[in-house]
């Protein structure tokens, strides 16, 4: 009985063909492998040693004649490109091995390891496999594409360095983009992406891009391409995925200070715990504050943004219509951040501390929502409101504490005296809470940001804030750059 060596033979450069290949394919009686790859090894194979090739998807017939060849005593070499264990012969050799049913019929069956493509294109482009990886085919030949599909979420949502095998055909060509797709709503649009094609032969081509700069059309089938986790960076043309040595330093080279770059990587993961994951950009980029803040996933379900509303009220500070933040307490305007604000031109203010609050409270409330504390003097963060609206009454408008304040604004907006950029709807309590931020909604042409419901607070009102300032950072999930 002869023997059959299941051989990687690398992804077509002889220098990648390992010693042990080599020797194997030296001794052959017989080689069996698909025609094309024979080239690779032509100047390796003994005189009088048989080459059976076959086309493309003859992989069972290959392996019959490999059994057939073994049991009149022949040394065999069946021939993968790359590693045979990857998508390659020898899963399909141990399983017809199995099968057998005469056992004193089956050969020895041996597996040498060779240089997978996927191995040999990450060499090329610096080192993209730093982490924890996983390689997926989108050939549906043998797998249902709705597998395929599970497969790719689970690597998008997990942060895996992906490699991706088979990515086109010509009867196969929107399998690529769907993979796209679906990356990004887990991973951000400058995910460093890296391609090459033809890795360690004559025609190959090396590229780096971003998964948001990707196009699907500059692949064919003879291409793998690797996908970076959200470590991953470019620099200096080579595409890097740290193990994590040099976390820190690292963050501070791509310009991001310590602080941020754990902000980035709180808000990957609430990304990735987000029960629904197609939420608009806008209302994420708001939702990922205000559970950062909290820690609390209910906001999910209470966090309410008009559409567009944040995107909209950044439009206004960029065009220089939103110029002013009111607060109904100071703690509101402590949270929001002062880098932020002076890399805009932004005033912050809180008229709780104004001296005319004292004169104003001690007057009777001309307000239809007396204060619950009085029957007839306003609150002081009514007052403050109401002078706010005298001096600024277009500003942005962010409550996180009193609700009759807000009341007090929803009141003098009907009256025409206010006519603010946006709402940020945040008080916190028991009394006048829901009805304060039902009053709110009413308001068609205001962009709006409300927290339903009793909870709330001055750091959800400032968060919510800092949401608007740092917009343009939503797309690339980079938050925390005025930190």
């Amino acid at each position: 009985m002869g023997k059959i060596i299941i051989a990687g033979i690398g992804p077509g450069s002889k220098e990648d063909i390992t010693p042990a290949v080599l020797e194997a394919v030296r001794e052959a009686d017989v080689i069996v492998g698909y025609k094309y790859y024979f080239q690779f090894i032509e100047p390796y194979v003994k005189e009088g040693c048989a080459c059976i090739d076959t086309g493309m998807k003859k992989e069972r017939e290959r392996a019959e004649q490999a059994f057939e060849m073994a049991k009149q005593g022949k040394t065999v070499v069946v021939i993968s490109s790359g590693d045979a264990g990857i998508y390659g012969m020898a899963p399909l050799i141990f399983e017809m091995s199995q099968r057998g049913q005469d056992t004193s019929c089956h050969p020895d069956v041996t597996v040498l390891p060779g240089i997978s493509a996927f191995q040999k294109a990450a060499s090329l482009l610096g080192a993209p496999i730093g982490h924890d990886m996983c390689i997926i085919s989108l050939s549906d030949l043998m797998t249902p594409w709705e597998v395929i599909e599970r497969r790719i979420k689970a690597a998008a949502e997990g942060d895996f360095v992906t490699a991706v095998y088979n990515p086109k055909s010509h009867g196969r060509y929107w399998q690529l983009y769907r993979l796209q797709e679906l990356f990004l709503k887990y991973r951000s649009e400058d995910n460093p992406v890296g391609y090459v094609r033809q890795a360690g032969r004559e025609e190959q081509d090396i590229k780096v891009t971003t998964l948001g700069a990707f196009d699907p059309e500059d692949v064919d089938m003879f291409t793998v391409i690797i996908i970076g986790n959200s470590q991953s960076y470019i620099c200096d043309g080579k595409f890097i995925t740290p193990r994590g040595y040099f976390r820190g330093e690292r963050s501070e080279v791509r310009g991001e200070k310590p602080g941020q770059q754990i902000m980035i990587e709180s808000f990957r993961t609430i990304e990735g715990e987000l029960k629904r994951k197609d939420w608009p950009l806008d209302h994420k980029w708001a939702l990922l504050h205000a559970i950062h803040t909290t820690a609390d996933f209910d906001m999910e379900n209470i966090l309410y943004t008009d559409e567009g509303a944040v995107e909209a009220l950044y439009n206004k500070v960029k065009d220089g219509t939103l110029k002013t933040i009111i607060t109904d307490v100071t703690m509101v305007t402590s949270g929001i951040r002062k880098g932020a604000l002076q890399r805009l031109g932004i005033e912050a203010k809180c008229y709780l501390s104004d001296p005319r609050v004292a004169s104003l409270t001690a007057q009777p409330s001309l307000t239809s929502h007396p204060s619950p504390l009085t029957s007839e003097n306003l609150t002081r963060t009514q007052a403050g409101i109401r002078l706010a609206v005298e001096e600024h009454p277009d500003a942005l408008f962010a409550f996180g504490n009193a609700p009759t304040a807000l009341m007090e604004l929803c009141d003098l907006i009907r009256k025409g005296k206010a006519h603010p950029a946006g709402i940020i709807a945040a008080p916190v309590g028991f009394v006048h809470v829901k009805e304060s931020k039902h009053m709110v909604k009413p308001f068609k042409d205001i962009p709006k940001i409300i927290v339903e419901g009793r909870k709330g607070g001055s750091n959800l009102a400032a968060t919510l804030c800092n949401a608007v300032l740092c917009f343009d950072d939503a797309a690339q999930l980079k938050p925390g750059r005025d930190l």
